[in-house]
């Protein structure tokens, strides 16, 4: 046994409970992070050290959650690659898309450099978190991160432009995803050097593709990025949202750890992944917009499951959401670390 009882969990050991964190934690619902995002924009808080160790480590202090996340986007590959990123408006935005690039392969330039504040970060929230509290690094999944590089902007998640590409010349598509993937390698390993403790692919739009087409142009950059960590004795966690059946074909030798969205019930991801796998994940974040009541009654499914499985980290089927009450996921971290799990 360990101090934390994330990495004892991830690392297949009994603990008395489940250990509890959330995607996109590090702000949104965080009071204390709204008052720093007054003076500081989003793209400057991750780019200085002090300000993305900080937001990083509020969770921990103003939540009590088990594990921290760091500070960062998944768009950063993309500046790594040469692409000029803004945050202005309502959301990411590229001043040139690939769609709109007679050649991606010689459009895209490596820039490692641009990932060195993040290090730098890292290396902060190392010297300030309690010592308890395992730092998780992260990278955007190679579809998610193409998605964005494609068609240039976020406000339409359908990415009109994106899917008719892949099918146009596939070709292409993978040549692209093997500089994602290279450049994603190198930023995860750099990660692992800096000291993290586990790390999350975050595949968020594993959906938007079928299943089969994922298999063939995506899931072996999946399976090259996550198995590099591993192969540096990192615990790995996948999250491939929207992916459905997809499920079966993500197993131990994939990663040590899958996260699940909200549509699969827990214990039939259990039988499609098989025994070894740690699950993490289910409970859908907009249950937190209802009352302690009703997050009371959608709990129990939880707490039963959890009885049962002690391969389970908890967390929710997707990210944090802004209009969700501090209150209630400060009341659905206590339930975690109340409740009798019976273990």
């Amino acid at each position: 046994m360990s101090e934390s009882i994330f990495l004892d969990t991830i690392n297949g050991l009994r603990r008395e409970r489940p250990p509890v964190w959330f995607m996109r934690q590090a702000g949104r619902v965080l009071p204390s992070y709204m008052k720093l995002r007054e003076k500081h924009g989003f793209k400057e808080m991750m780019e200085i050290p002090e300000l993305a160790s900080q937001v990083t480590l509020m969770p921990v202090y103003d939540l009590g959650v088990d594990a921290a996340i760091l500070f960062s986007d998944i768009l950063v590959i993309p500046e790594a690659l040469g692409m000029e990123l803004s945050f202005e408006g309502k959301g990411p935005s590229f001043a040139t898309a690939l769609k709109d690039v007679e050649n991606p392969l010689t459009f895209l330039q490596d820039k490692p450099e641009k990932l060195e504040h993040i290090y730098k970060a890292i290396d902060r929230i190392l010297e300030t978190k309690p010592q308890e509290i395992p730092l998780i690094g992260f990278c955007g999944g190679p579809l998610t991160t193409l998605c964005y590089m494609y068609q240039g902007f976020s406000q339409n998640l359908n990415f009109p432009d994106f899917v008719p590409a892949i099918y146009r010349d596939k070709a292409m598509m993978k040549k692209v995803v093997a500089k994602i993937t290279e450049m994603s390698i190198h930023y995860a390993l750099k990660q692992v050097e800096h000291g993290i403790k586990a790390f999350q692919l975050f595949e968020t739009h594993a959906g938007l593709i079928p299943v089969e087409l994922y298999k063939e142009v995506f899931l072996p950059a999946v399976k090259a990025i996550l198995g590099a960590v591993r192969a540096k004795g990192v615990k790995t966690i996948y999250l491939p949202k929207g992916i459905g059946t997809g499920l079966n074909m993500v197993n131990y030798d994939l990663c040590d750890c899958v996260s699940v969205d909200w549509q699969t019930p827990l214990h039939e991801v259990r039988g499609m992944v098989g025994e070894e796998m740690i699950i993490q994940g289910n409970f859908d974040p907009r249950i937190l917009n209802a009352s302690p009541k009703v997050i009371d009654q959608e709990f129990e499914y939880y707490l039963n499951y959890g009885r049962k499985d002690p391969k389970w980290i908890f967390n929710l089927g997707h990210g944090l959401l802004p209009s969700i009450p501090v209150e209630n996921v400060k009341y659905l971290v206590n339930k975690v670390k109340e409740a009798d799990w019976g273990r």
